[in-house]
């Protein structure tokens, strides 16, 4: 089972996105919500209660 990148949570199989940098580093992504936090606010996980992201 694959977590999502932002909020830990488990993503089932066959849902979700899978995002590649140019880096070839990978991020996977349960919601469209979890994927804009990330990629285009650039926000920390742990700051949010709603993640499973610990400090």
């Amino acid at each position: 089972m694959v977590k999502c990148s932002f909020c830990n949570k488990t993503i089932e199989p066959g849902t979700g996105k899978l995002f590649v940098f140019k880096t070839g580093k990978t991020a996977n992504f349960c919601s469209r919500k979890c994927e804009k936090n990330l990629l285009k606010l650039k926000r920390n996980p742990v700051k949010f209660k709603w993640t499973k992201e610990k400090a």
